[in-house]
């Protein structure tokens, strides 16, 4: 094995391309060094971008695109062998992974009220309601303490005196509460004190409960970060209530590839080398946004609430005082650490982060490349399906021309019923155009006929939005169920004679689900996941804006006409499961797609055993300002809240997927591969097949 680096003289910088050891992990990981072009980066652009950060008191700055090494830059008095503080990078790095521990051995959740493991909160009325995820999303209410700062406390936090002068006792008893645990952000270095507090109290009764030792043979080692690569805490341990507790808030130096590692880690979700060190999961729930103000995850920032409009929504990264940074973009299958001093004066260091790293970082990703143009999408690749094969255009069933819109569901008689919008419908079309009327469908593509179900007390008259339009369609137990857009914000209309005589349900909702969805099933509902049907909207109040994210609701299939039986989709807790609450207001993304969530379709494939959901996306503003091409996307998961994967995403598709589409259960074949998609390019009933092809066991992406 190679010990010596390879170098490349950038004028008075220097590249040092990775130097692979021998490390703890037993499979060895080497970094590979790569040319940035042959991963979609422009030399020449990260060629200035490393030399404008070295002006600004940068020690370290590597970029891992690929699995490759493509740049290592060190200033003269730094080195691929030599740690440097990270200050609050500690909260990622050694607070969150230390808590993915607890996690993943059940120690606790995050919604364990802490006073479960620090008896001393038990009797305050405030304190007791403060949870794991307040404390590691900085909204517990705990106050901050900064060194040198006025009030003694403090101060004191800072000096790390023995107990009862200890930082763990100061931020138990003397810290105080400015709000109210959920309500705000709010940082807190004495917040993350009492998060480690709670893991080694957690796993007061584990082997080891010492975290600098769990960190070091649970992730550190097997990742192959050698023991002189890092320290942590200060080097100090506290003994406070018979716990050895060790600082996670800051105290920690790391040699930039260690961090880099660490990363890695992150990047592939707790998976290393073929093994799984940390549950994907785990690493999700701290990792991901804890759905709290600020759009924290446990330690990490996250770019969930687009924190960085020019970030991708699933970046993540660590940060600390001097703009120690290590940046995590699956999307882009990118992580960045950089180490040194401030990198601008005055402006918050988030400011400077994003104007000086994260920003120039994103323009050096070359045009062509596929997760700069698009074809990445906003989530990680499919475990399950490696690609889609569309249909040449000549191929594409178009019926009902002049008419848009087609929501679709499996009716109890076989048939397809479906909506159509702004138009007559199939042929030979009815006599005055209609904003929403219903036909039914039938055959197998490309041998299919439709034909127009005249419904008048469902049919809707006025184009665009001065009309309703039905933007869902679902047959459960007999009854047909639509959801219609353009009514403020929608509305239920339900037939029980298969769509000749239609009720309206005297309520509608009011906060978001301005273009709601039903998740279809098999006919009639069958071979459904339980007994609840899912609604899917872009959280907007009208079919028309583009949102940043997805909302889901629920409903038990027996009370789809109540609203007080609806639940509203929160977020996921530590073990992946939802949380659910009566509360509108409360609701929270299911899917996150920064200004592309706007309209969609999504029905379950059996054999594949995947949630199919296709969006349209809204068209993008061209350079010039004028509107451009639209985008679509397919997005897959095991359960209807995620997690979401890549499928196939392109922000312009070979031919105009129109403004809605789906995949009907009933056209899809035993195998689950072959599919076709109703949608309404061309302002018709629009039909392409797509082949799916399926990763090999143990080849999709890790």
């Amino acid at each position: 094995m190679s010990k010596g680096p390879f170098l490349l003289w950038i004028g008075a910088l220097t590249l040092i391309m990775a130097t692979p050891w021998q490390g703890w992990a037993e499979k060895p990981f080497e970094w590979v060094p790569a040319q940035p072009e042959a991963v979609g980066i422009s030399s020449e652009k990260l060629r200035a971008l490393s030399a404008e950060l070295a002006k600004r008191q940068t020690k370290a700055f590597l970029v891992v695109r690929h699995d490759k090494l493509i740049w290592e830059w060190y200033s003269p008095d730094h080195g691929p062998d030599k740690k440097h503080y990270t200050a609050s990078l500690a909260k990622a790095i050694v607070g969150g992974m230390a808590l993915a521990i607890a996690l993943d051995d059940g120690y606790l959740r995050l919604d364990d009220p802490v006073s479960r493991y620090v008896p001393q909160w038990r009797t305050d009325p405030r304190k007791s309601k403060i949870t794991i995820r307040h404390l590691g999303s900085h909204t517990s209410g705990l106050d901050d303490s900064r060194p040198n700062e006025e009030a003694p406390w403090k101060d004191a936090f800072w000096r790390r005196e023995l107990p009862p002068r200890d930082p763990f006792t100061i931020a138990r008893d003397v810290t105080p509460l400015l709000f109210d645990p959920g309500e705000r952000f709010q940082y807190s270095n004495p917040g993350i004190a009492m998060l480690t507090y709670a893991v080694a109290a957690a796993m007061r009764n584990a082997p080891n409960n010492n975290i600098r030792d769990l960190l070091r043979d649970r992730i550190y080692r097997p990742i192959g970060l050698k023991d002189d690569e890092w320290s942590i805490g200060y080097g100090q341990t506290f003994h406070v209530d018979g716990l050895p507790l060790i600082a996670a808030w800051g105290g920690a130096n790391f040699t930039a590839r260690a961090t880099a590692r660490i990363g890695r880690l992150v990047l592939h979700r707790g998976r290393w080398e073929g093994r799984q060190i940390i549950s994907e999961n785990s690493i999700a729930a701290v990792c991901q946004s804890a759905g709290l103000p600020g759009d924290c995850g446990m330690g990490w920032w996250t770019n969930a609430g687009k924190r960085f409009s020019f970030l991708p929504v699933d970046a993540v990264w660590g940060a600390g005082a001097g703009d120690q940074i290590l940046l995590v973009i699956p999307s882009l299958d990118l992580v960045v650490v950089r180490y040194g001093g401030d990198l601008g004066p005055q402006a918050p260091s988030q400011e400077n982060v994003g104007r000086y790293l994260f920003q120039p970082l994103m323009q050096v990703i070359t045009p062509e490349d596929p997760a700069q143009s698009g074809t990445a999408g906003p989530y990680p690749p499919s475990p399950v399906i490696k690609s889609l094969s569309w249909a040449a255009a000549n191929e594409v069933v178009r019926l009902a021309r002049g008419s848009d819109n087609w929501p679709i569901t499996w009716g109890d008689d076989d048939r397809l019923y479906t909506a159509y919008g702004d138009g007559w419908g199939f042929e030979p079309g009815v006599a005055r155009k209609l904003s929403l009327g219903l036909a039914v469908v039938t055959g197998f593509p490309p041998r299919i006929t439709g034909q127009n179900i005249r419904a008048p007390t469902l049919e809707q008259y006025g184009d665009g939005a001065k009309g309703k339009k039905a933007s869902g369609l679902l047959m459960v137990d007999g009854t047909l169920y639509a959801l219609v857009r353009n009514a403020g914000n929608s509305q239920l209309a339900y037939s029980r004679d298969h769509g000749a005589t239609w009720t309206w349900a005297p309520w509608k909702f009011t906060t978001s689900f301005g273009c709601p969805t039903f998740l279809n099933f098999g006919p009639n509902y069958a071979g459904a996941r339980d007994g609840y049907v899912y609604i899917y909207s872009p959280d907007a109040d009208d079919a028309y804006s583009a949102a940043d994210q997805m909302v889901l609701a629920r409903v038990p299939k027996g009370s789809i006409l109540e609203p007080s039986a609806y639940e509203y989709f929160v977020r996921l807790d530590s073990d992946q499961k939802p949380v659910w609450s009566r509360n509108v207001a409360d609701r929270g993304p299911v899917f996150r797609h920064p200004g592309h969530c706007w309209r969609s379709g999504i029905t379950y494939n059996p054999a594949l055993k995947r949630y199919m959901w296709f969006h349209v996306y809204p068209k993008q503003t061209r350079g010039d300002g004028a509107p451009g091409a639209r985008g679509c996307g397919v997005y897959d998961a095991p359960e209807p809240w995620g997690p979401w994967t890549t499928a196939f995403h392109t922000e312009e598709w070979d031919m105009d997927p129109g403004e809605s589409g789906c995949f009907p259960a009933k056209w899809m074949d035993q195998t689950g591969k072959n599919m076709w998609l109703v949608f309404s390019g061309e302002d018709s009933f629009s039909v392409r097949r797509v082949d799916i092809t399926v990763h090999k066991s143990g080849d999709g992406p890790k």
